[in-house]
């Protein structure tokens, strides 16, 4: 089920009032079985691989407390991640394998007789993996104790707000909640319901209206030089932040209405100063996690330099390749691990460049050139994760300086562009208010450096308030793309 759609429009009110209608004892079960529709409305067949890995995991957690020796505990650990990671790997990479398994074969000279599945990958399913996966892991760290009522361990992973696209949640954030009772609270529900509001406006009225302009240039990328190349990069960067962002939103605003917190997954990532910076912004209960469970068990910055590198680099390898089997996804990550490691290289160099040229002593133009910079190196590497392959990322980065002349000339006749064979039907007004949206945006973004809109509009009498909460509501409405769009990362 989407969180855009009128059937979760339906759905949420329904399951919160009964949330609180209901007994303590009984709500537990009453959320499970609502997690179990919301995710069976996708492909109902699916969930019997949930239930899979909710009852290895569930067993595997309880044998790793129960287990006297580390040797055991480490068997029953790698039974749970043996089996996940196998699911994953089934679903998600089989044919990605195979696929250059058939392309190393046919260079050689031989024939790949493997044969392919054809499967379609579960909704969310690198997400409730790797929630699994931190509860077996923290168990076996010792860090949390094995949950026992079966019931509860299963709405751990499947807590329908955050099931398909995060947040990546820890059991000792989440687990405990599950047996607390929560009572209505009017400022708790209404400020849920506002962050619900704002995360439905950054995907219905910023991310699916920018994405018509997106999908059109990079689905037929040959099509476009020049301008509308470079118009495409930043607004699918702007797109896939309102996206995600705008699902995580909703997500934690749901929970909150119900009394549940859960962890902050986006915070204003494009006002970084740095790559490093940016990654402690974005998506981050996926960064924490690869922090946690890979990089620091790797040896973290613990080790010689070379292999410190080495730690960074792989991290964000295996991130990329976590987001999707393709090599848009792997190249994706390696630049990002790259623009680490040559930060942590020339840090020094930079800091001598930045003295000799005066910066420091003009901090606000510093800055916004650091700022610039790191949306300029992110941009550049989401053409590899927006691409469709390989090669269309090349030609749009080959591309994106060539044609400038025809394509200002075009844009100040059409509103938009016609390129050699396509035509984008998309008036000067439309376009506009593309760039009217993204400028609300990076205000409210602006203004929420330092202090919270929300608490600040508290501040006005209610009638102000009223005002501009129906501003919102009528925006979304008038403005939204109501085509039920999927959330970018619900692929992933």
């Amino acid at each position: 089920m989407l969180f855009n759609s009128f059937e979760f429009l339906l759905f949420f009110p329904v399951v919160t009032i009964l949330y609180f209608l209901l007994p303590h004892r009984f709500r537990w079960f009453h959320l499970l079985a609502a997690s179990c529709f919301f995710y069976m409305f996708f492909k109902p067949v699916y969930i019997l691989i949930l239930f899979f890995t909710i009852v290895i995991d569930y067993y595997a957690g309880i044998l790793i407390e129960n287990s006297e020796t580390k040797k055991k505990k480490k068997f029953y650990l790698l039974w749970s991640l043996v089996a996940n990671i196998g699911v994953l790997a089934i679903f998600k990479y089989y044919n990605f394998f195979n696929d250059n398994i058939t392309s190393l074969s046919e260079a050689l000279g031989y024939q790949n007789h493997i044969p392919y599945l054809t499967i379609l990958l579960p909704i969310g399913l690198s997400f409730h993996t790797f929630q699994a996966m931190s509860y077996t892991i923290e168990v076996y760290r010792g860090n949390h104790k094995a949950e026992r009522h079966f019931g509860i361990y299963a709405l751990y992973v499947m807590f329908y707000p955050q099931l398909v696209a995060g947040p990546i949640e820890r059991p000792q954030n989440v687990l405990h909640q599950f047996h607390e009772k929560h009572y209505f609270d009017y400022d708790r529900v209404t400020s849920g319901l506002k962050l619900m509001a704002w995360g439905l406006f950054k995907k219905v009225v910023i991310a699916d209206r920018l994405a018509v302009m997106v999908n059109e240039v990079y689905n037929n990328p040959t099509h476009f030089e020049g301008i509308p190349l470079i118009l495409a990069t930043v607004f699918f960067a702007i797109q896939i932040y309102c996206d995600f962002s705008g699902y995580s939103d909703i997500a934690i605003g749901s929970a909150q209405v119900m009394g549940f917190t859960l962890m902050r997954n986006f915070n204003r990532p494009y006002f970084s100063k740095n790559i490093k910076e940016f990654w402690g912004r974005w998506h981050i209960s996926l960064s924490t996690w690869f922090r946690d469970y890979l990089y620091i068990p790797l040896g973290g910055n613990r080790v010689p330099k070379w292999r410190w590198y080495y730690n960074i680099f792989i991290v964000f390898l295996v991130s990329g390749f976590w987001h999707g089997a393709n090599w848009t996804y792997i190249i994706w990550g390696a630049l990002h691990g790259f623009y680490q490691v040559f930060g942590q290289i020339t840090g020094k160099s930079r800091d001598r460049m930045v003295e000799a040229l005066g910066l420091k002593k003009l901090p606000s133009l510093y800055k916004l050139i650091q700022i610039g910079t790191t949306f300029v190196l992110v941009c550049f590497a989401w053409v590899f994760f927006r691409a469709n392959s390989v090669s269309d990322a090349w030609y749009i980065i080959s591309h994106m300086f060539t044609g400038f002349s025809e394509s200002v000339n075009l844009i100040a006749h059409n509103g938009f562009v016609r390129q050699r064979y396509l035509f984008l039907d998309q008036t000067k007004e439309i376009f506009l208010l593309s760039f009217v949206v993204i400028s609300i945006l990076i205000v409210i973004e602006l203004f929420q450096r330092n202090r919270s809109l929300r608490l600040e509009v508290k501040k006005y009498p209610f009638p102000m308030r009223l005002v501009f909460y129906n501003i919102i509501i009528l925006s979304i409405l008038l403005l939204g793309s109501f085509s039920e769009a999927e959330f970018i990362y619900f692929q992933f």
